[in-house]
């Protein structure tokens, strides 16, 4: 999915809510697990629920991961159960280099057909541009989180101009690709930090996680994060996915995502016009 298509179904939808599917199988309601595939039969339900509501999907890879072969088969599964005009996301953090880099890359574009995939910078370019080789892929790199670890290494100071290290990311990441094939993760809870990372990248789409569960304000982040193209895609997993613990689940996460879209409605129109 290229930049057009993204900023159309978010026009189309009036919505820039992605919805993670961080699915627990310490969490889904007990009648599911009497169902041959708890795992995609909840993601299923959740799908449908909440299809009107959003333009993403997140799967985090670990919580597929964790469960082997079933696991990586429910995956498998959800994703060809979403449409194929909602964005996805492979929430994997994948940070390797050279050809490993590539062979990430491969896995996630080419094999399971994700539109996009989580990367850490850490080990510089060469983790980074091996997923920007793909036509209408999308490398969304990791620049300032919303856990509580982000101060041990993005907000440290550099010595070279007294900045934290995640506006470093920031410059140099968006030398490397463009607003066509790469987004950043700038985590909610530091809303008060959008119009500084506005200010480096413009016209970039940001991966927003943090609303919802983790306590991220909507209003902060669309204020200041919102640009000409929209430019947000704002996160939520527990609140959404865990709305409701009964059979009644999939009811509750359609509410619970109606009520953000509506939230983000308002905004497209009061700061975008739309």
């Amino acid at each position: 999915m290229n930049k057009a298509n993204l900023v159309a179904a978010i026009k189309s939808r009036k919505s820039y809510l992605c919805v993670g599917l961080d699915t627990d199988p310490t969490k889904i309601p007990a009648h599911l697990l009497k169902t041959k595939d708890p795992i995609f039969e909840f993601n299923k339900y959740i799908i449908d629920a909440t299809i009107d509501y959003t333009v993403a999907y997140k799967p985090n890879l670990a919580f597929y991961e964790s469960l082997g072969k079933a696991g990586w088969e429910s995956l498998e599964k959800t994703l060809e159960w979403i449409p194929k005009d909602v964005f996805t996301i492979a929430d994997a953090k994948r940070g390797d280099i050279g050809n490993t880099a590539t062979m990430y890359a491969k896995a996630f574009f080419e094999q399971m057909s994700f539109d996009s995939v989580t990367v850490a910078p850490y080990m510089g370019e060469d983790s980074v541009t091996p997923f920007l080789a793909f036509k209408d892929k999308w490398a969304i790199v990791l620049a300032l989180t919303s856990n509580a670890g982000s101060k041990d290494f993005q907000q440290l100071a550099l010595a070279a101009n007294n900045e934290p290290l995640y506006k470093e990311v920031l410059r140099k990441c968006s030398a490397w690709g463009s607003d066509e094939n790469l987004m950043f993760v700038v985590g909610a809870t530091k809303a008060s930090y959008f119009k500084e990372i506005r200010s480096i990248v413009p016209e970039h789409f940001l991966l927003v996680p943090g609303v919802g569960a983790q306590g991220g304000n909507l209003q902060e982040v669309s204020q200041f994060g919102l640009n000409k193209s929209c430019g947000l895609l704002v996160n939520a997993s527990r609140s959404i996915l865990y709305a409701a613990s009964d059979e009644n689940f999939a009811q509750a996460a359609k509410a619970e995502a109606q009520k953000m879209q509506q939230e983000m409605k308002t905004y497209l129109e009061d700061y975008l016009s739309w």
